[in-house]
């Protein structure tokens, strides 16, 4: 097959929501339909031992969510499926946002009980901003929620977007009969027990048809009919090319634990939803049809079988093609470097593949060479932007609890802080050690990770900051060095050597600022 109908055959997207949305069920259901599992584990029910593909961390099948995003790829119609699915929690929200680089588009969950939530407001915002395509599934259909109406209200003003809706439920919870599919023009009847099965779908082009009657009952029928002229009077008619530009979102209804209205999803999807798109470099914008490979790190995770002690960069290829024992130009380190095992990725099972194309996610086995933001090229000098991290909400000292392995909790904190799990802030004054978090459960899995795969044990102390600001002053005036000196003790440095202000109040920030005002604050690393 041609290097440009690879490209054309690549969906590379992001599952985002609030957690409990049933992200993860849907990610299941999708794997189903593509047949690259046999049986969708229930993410939630601890009777039944399977659980969820996606999620293979210890502490997500202890606790049921979540807290790394795991890479998963199947063909469905001959196209070339890579999902990333993401943490739902706000505590792991960074995960999130970097994943989000590396997707051309992206599924929104929404609980059709809740409607919108707080944690789908900022992730939806960081897509608009971005410009990713989003298609919006409104899961859980077979439970008591809000009016299919109200929700495409809520979900216009809640998050901004311009919805036109490519299915339609048939009543719900307790009355729900099935969906009409807007898009195919069909039905698909809900007969309650289908969590292994795949529904039949009915075409019905008219329904206006008598049929239609003796099919779902009169009553529902007409409540039908009028809101499928309802939807066609109030929404715009689905344009392909404003779905592309992100100023129109298709939506389906559906539930996820059911199999239902997901093939709906997954057949509209793969036809409509962007094959991989141009990228901006600091450079230039890099194509993906161009024939020089050129990949960028966008997640780095330790330990993914626990007995080989292995770290695994994930790298989202933007153009060219990577190929296994080629050497390849890290251009941080302006090294070359050679992969003699690159991995594709079904959840943690991997297998070797010899060339991937724009769209992929490549798994490389890493000795320490990459950081998160990292490029990789066929020589080129690219750097692709748009991977910040954001300043930490919570900060602790790290104490080591155990004397005898002070080097296994110096190595681990040293990954973790690599694979982006927090920050690490080393204080210029007396060269503690500070970690600093978006969110306090990070700590758990922080300390949780050190036992059990690195056989280090760690305590924290409170340390009250309010905001972490890198420092980024324009010279090295008389008014820095005064800077440096009054706020010695409020000084540290971060894992790349960028010194970092760590100020321990809202007022004291305010002060700093205009009391030094060459010296620039950022709230993220990366300067644009």
């Amino acid at each position: 097959m041609s290097f440009e109908k690879e490209i054309a055959r690549r969906r590379t997207f992001g599952i985002i929501s609030h957690p409990d949305a049933g992200k993860t069920t849907l990610t299941e259901k999708l794997l189903l339909f593509g047949g690259a599992i046999q049986e969708a584990g229930a993410v939630k029910n601890n009777k039944i031992k399977k659980t969820a593909t996606s999620d293979f961390m210890e502490i997500e099948r202890q606790r049921g969510i979540s807290v790394a995003t795991s890479v998963l790829a199947f063909i469905y119609k001959d196209k070339k499926i890579n999902i990333l699915d993401t943490p739902g929690h706000k505590d792991f929200a960074e995960d999130t946002f970097r994943t989000l680089t590396a997707v051309d588009s992206v599924i929104v969950v929404i609980d059709v009980a809740k409607g919108v939530e707080e944690q789908t407001k900022k992730l939806v915002e960081v897509c608009r901003m971005r410009k990713i395509p989003m298609i919006v599934f409104i899961n859980k259909l077979d439970r008591e929620g809000k009016d299919a109406f109200d929700l495409l209200d809520e979900v216009e003003q809640k998050l901004g977007l311009s919805v036109t809706p490519l299915s339609f439920p048939i009543g719900m919870g307790y009355d729900f009969k099935g969906i009409y599919n807007i898009y195919e023009k069909n039905i698909n009847l809900f007969s309650g027990n289908s969590k292994s099965n795949i529904e039949d779908t009915i075409a019905f082009d008219d329904v206006s048809s008598p049929e239609l009657d003796t099919m779902i009952g009169e009553k529902a029928a007409g409540e039908l009919r009028d809101n499928l002229e309802l939807v066609h009077g109030v929404y715009p008619p689905f344009d392909t090319n404003a779905y592309l530009e992100a100023q129109q979102q298709p939506v389906f209804f559906g539930s996820a634990l059911n199999n239902f209205g997901v093939r709906e999803l997954l057949d509209c999807f793969i036809e409509i939803a962007p094959a991989p798109r141009p990228k901006k470099a600091e450079e230039r914008l890099v194509m993906a049809n161009e024939t020089d490979f050129s990949g960028f790190v966008f997640k780095i995770h330790a330990n993914m079988d626990p007995k080989h002690r292995d770290r695994l960069a994930f790298i989202k290829i933007v153009s060219g093609t990577f190929e296994r024992n080629k050497p390849y130009l890290h251009v941080r380190n302006k090294k070359k470097l050679k992969f003699s095992s690159p991995n594709a990725f079904f959840a943690e099972k991997k297998e070797i593949v010899d060339v991937s194309y724009p769209g992929d996610i490549v798994g490389l086995h890493d000795t320490g060479n990459f950081k998160i933001g990292d490029t990789l090229t066929n020589g080129e000098a690219l750097n692709y932007k748009g991977i910040p991290s954001f300043s930490p909400e919570h900060f602790r000292y790290i104490n080591n609890a155990d004397p005898m392995k002070s080097k296994q909790l110096y190595k681990g904190i040293d990954q973790l802080m690599d694979e982006g799990v927090a920050q690490l802030f080393t204080l210029e004054l007396n060269g503690r050690k500070v970690i600093g978090t978006v969110g306090a459960l990070q700590y758990e899995v922080i300390q949780y990770r050190l036992e059990h795969e690195y056989g280090a044990k760690c305590t924290y102390e409170n340390f009250p900051v309010h905001k972490a600001c890198w420092v980024d002053a324009e010279a090295d005036n008389d008014e820095f060095r005064e800077f440096k000196r009054v706020k010695q003790k409020f000084l540290a440095i971060d894992k790349r050597g960028q010194l970092v202000f760590l100020a321990d109040s809202q007022f004291s920030l305010q002060m700093t600022q205009q009391k030094y005002p060459t010296v620039k604050l950022r709230f993220t690393s990366e300067f644009e």
